[in-house]
């Protein structure tokens, strides 16, 4: 399944970066702890967290995850948004909560009959 139909399905915003319509998503991890997603996240993993500082977007480039989606309406500050341009780390917004979103993308997932 590739981001931008996800994107699309949930209604997510784009806080910073460019969507690649070619981008895959290969699987989804769940975390606020950064040591855990580097220790656990996959490459092409997107990542659902409300963490909003700049240390996400070098966590992100570190494990070559495909998007952050920041949930609970959370918003980074300007270096955050400004990292996340330089990187090319897109940063998506939802209010949400990552209980929801979990759900939603794993029931986009099964349609898709990718689990």
């Amino acid at each position: 399944m590739n981001l931008a139909e996800i994107i699309k399905s949930l209604n997510l915003k784009i806080i910073s970066g460019k969507l690649n319509p070619e981008t895959k998503i290969k699987g989804v991890y769940v975390s606020d702890l950064l040591s855990d997603v580097m220790g656990n996240a996959k490459a092409g993993d997107l990542w659902i967290t409300l963490q909003s500082h700049k240390n996400i977007i070098a966590v992100a480039e570190l494990k070559d995850i495909c998007a952050i989606l920041i949930i609970n309406g959370g918003q980074p500050d300007e270096e955050t948004i400004k990292k996340s341009r330089e990187d090319d780390i897109l940063l998506l917004g939802t209010d949400e909560s990552a209980f929801s979103m979990a759900g939603r993308i794993y029931e986009l997932f099964k349609k898709h009959e990718l689990l």
